[in-house]
């Protein structure tokens, strides 16, 4: 009979094929529930609640014996990995100029595939501009800016000038006039090198540079007015090609930097005021390079790099360097050409990410939102089955990622990869196992959807520049959100009482306070202003440098740090109740409606408000499905139905995130335009410029 008897040997092994799965999924997760990730470190200087990673009991320096610099390391890969391809450029087969219908232009590219420099040849290439920097007369004492959108010429600029122990001064491409003047006369670079684009910003203010004697130009299209500059500053302009030809027929042996040597000056975005310049060493960066390669499990020659972030980032900065060390390549893009609906890109032709099919990404959390809600949107856009299939999909998934003993596991979730999700991945290129996430806290929605939707783990960072990125990193194993795991070997992570805003170390539920990091990825200090490295770099009686980040945060009892709060962004209400500015907005961006805002609070007032940035598919698709009648973008912003569908979906999310009364927004400012880099309202790692905004908006702000 067709009867299946509990007893019988095809139930037997029916049972076991479901429960053994289901016993070892629940012995993995106790095992994995009960894992130390970081442990009680012993440590100087102020008292405080101290953690280590569970792999070191003093911070990691170096992970190769005789290796102390970046020179030494790019060396080493060079020659061990010397006919594999390391740095990749995509071909530019040709641009064109697209009108839109309201008058306005965008360049499209069509790119082709990718070309490598091998290791052996991309060291030849180093050796060569290291010796026609010499030959250009620039002098060992002299500081190089780069001043550049990031790409093989950077790296090799970069690796080029640590050949001859010059500190490089690092500019983000989308630095303003007035920041840019101040970090090139702050530390009296003599040489700069940039793309024709920054060239022009700099002919603009070369009245108001008073070192620059010499710039070497990435692109072989110099600006036409090149010869003013060159005759009225005595400028010496070559492009980057003449130089390498100049040092390859007049080679000069390396004069190599030693580990405290500073490799870098690196000037941070400032989100508040002018941006400071931090001294990084060779040992600084190493350690870091170091730690996170210690700790993310795999890494090899076969795994392929996709940069496309900012170079003068420490984030990219170290990223790469970690691909050399391994003997990987990189490939170069852009934000804008990274997707196959990038804004760059040719309709018909592929991105840089389905070009390169990278294995590891770095990102800002900025960047995977804008995935996430370019996902969800496609698959609303498209509804019926293929909504319903794929939200199915993602719940399945999502309760096993939560724990649940019945989540999609095995072969359910081999099927739902194949019929859903590859379609998703294919977006990034569809070989993505590992993405590192840094420079701003990434939502648990977010972290969640990339997890499920691209199959790759996501290593979530916390550091700053003044610790060459190093801090805490989650582990690889580790499945849970909103956490920013142990600290790195490299580093001990402390948390110090902060009284006044109520955070201490001896809280009941877990420590508490303001975070401390130490190790040797601490740096010098910022160029030139003793005063401010003075009031936020300690060295203890071990002599141990400790950074004080102003951030507060809690170890979880495993050794887990999570970051939540900031000294700077709590403002106090009229009443006395504390809002946390970065928490809440962190709450509200969740909203489909919202592309960036803004809290805005002081104790004059008894609520709070908000200047949101719209997102403009998102509101003209709820306008048309309403029958709201709008002129253009900026019209249906002003309407007050749009006003009010806004705000109401901003209480939506406060709710879902539990937030107080006084912490939602009482009153909204929508605003059309979005604020990026150029427009001076947020830094190139998009964090918002509190000052400068409330500035910019001051009237709309007062109207609230």
């Amino acid at each position: 009979s067709g009867l299946v008897y509990l007893n019988s040997p095809k139930m037997s092994a029916y049972l076991v094929g479901v429960l053994v799965p289901l016993v070892f999924t629940l012995l993995l997760r106790n095992t994995k529930n009960g894992k130390r990730r970081g442990l009680p470190a012993d440590a100087g200087g102020e008292p405080g609640y101290a953690i280590r990673n569970h792999r070191l009991t003093s911070p990691m320096k170096s992970a190769w014996e005789g290796i102390s610099t970046l020179a030494q390391l790019f060396e080493q890969s060079c020659k061990q990995y010397s006919d594999k391809p390391l740095l990749g450029t995509r071909k530019l087969i040709y641009r064109e100029v697209e009108a839109s219908g309201d008058g306005r232009s965008f360049e499209k590219l069509h790119l082709g595939e990718y070309e490598y420099m091998s290791y052996g040849q991309t060291f030849q290439a180093v050796c060569n501009f290291a010796s026609g920097l010499a030959q250009l007369g620039h002098r060992r004492e002299e500081r190089v800016a780069i001043f550049a959108d990031t790409c093989k010429e950077w790296f090799i600029a970069l690796q080029g000038c640590f050949r001859r122990n010059l500190t490089v001064v690092t500019i983000y491409s989308s630095l303003g006039e007035e920041a840019l003047c101040h970090s090139l006369n702050e530390t009296e670079v003599t040489t700069v090198i940039c793309g024709a684009k920054e060239l022009k910003k700099l002919i603009d203010i070369s009245g108001q540079l008073d070192t620059v004697k010499r710039v070497i130009c990435m692109d072989d299209e110099v600006p036409s007015n090149i010869s003013l500059v060159e005759g009225s500053r005595g400028w010496t302009v070559n492009s980057f090609a003449v130089v390498e030809r100049l040092g390859q027929e007049n080679p000069i042996g390396p004069d190599l930097p030693l580990s405290a040597d500073v490799a870098v000056i690196m000037y941070t975005s400032g989100s508040t005021g002018l941006p400071k310049g931090v001294m990084m060493t060779h040992g600084n960066v190493l350690a870091t390079v170091s730690s996170v390669l210690t700790i993310v499990p795999g890494l090899s020659p076969k795994d392929v790099y996709l940069a496309y972030l900012p170079l003068a980032h420490v984030l990219e900065l170290a990223a790469e360097n970690i691909v050399v060390s391994i003997g990987a390549p990189i490939g170069y893009g852009s934000p804008l050409t990274l997707t196959d609906t990038s804004n760059k890109i040719k309709r018909g032709t592929q991105g840089d990410a389905s070009m390169l099919r990278p294995t590891v990404m770095a990102a800002v959390p900025a960047i995977l939102d804008r995935v996430r809600d370019g996902v969800t949107k496609k698959v609303a856009a498209k509804g019926g089955l293929s909504k319903i299939l794929f939200n199915f999909a993602y719940a399945r998934r999502l309760s096993a990622m939560n724990g649940s003993w019945f989540g999609a596991r095995g072969l359910e979730r081999f099927l739902w990869d194949f019929l859903v999700f590859r379609k998703v991945r294919a977006v990034l290129g569809g070989h993505l196992r590992f993405l590192l996430s840094g420079g701003a806290p990434l939502s648990s929605d977010t972290q969640r959807f990339i997890n499920i939707c691209f199959g790759a783990t996501i290593g979530q960072g916390y550091g700053l520049t003044e610790t060459c990125a190093g801090g805490t990193f989650s582990e690889f194993d580790d499945t849970s959100v909103g956490r920013v795991g142990p600290p790195l070997p490299c580093s001990f992570v402390k948390l110090v009482d902060w009284p006044e805003g109520g955070y201490l170390i001896s809280d009941s539920l877990m420590p508490r306070g303001e975070i401390v990091i130490g190790g040797p990825n601490v740096t010098l200090g910022y160029f030139k202003n003793e005063a401010k490295t003075n009031e936020v770099y300690k060295a203890d009686e071990r002599g141990m440098r400790w950074f004080y980040t102003g951030d507060i945060g809690q170890f979880h009892a495993d050794g887990c740090l999570e970051i939540i709060d900031r000294k700077k962004d709590i403002v106090k209400l009229q009443h006395g109740e504390y809002v946390s500015l970065g928490k809440v907005e962190a709450a509200l961006l969740v909203s489909p409606y919202v592309d960036n805002i803004m809290l805005h609070a002081d104790p004059f007032h008894s609520y709070c408000v908000a200047l949101v940035v719209a997102s403009k598919p998102a509101v003209e698709e709820w306008a048309t499905h309403q029958g709201v009648v709008f002129v253009d973008f900026s019209d249906l912003c002003e309407k007050e139905e749009t006003v009010k569908e806004v705000l109401n979906s901003l209480t939506k999310a406060a709710k879902k995130a539990k937030l107080e009364k006084f912490e939602i927004p009482a009153k909204i400012k929508l605003l059309s335009e979005p604020w990026t880099p150029e427009s001076g309202l947020v830094t190139a790692a998009l964090k918002l410029k509190r000052d400068i905004i409330r500035k910019a908006f001051s009237e709309d702000l007062s109207k609230l």
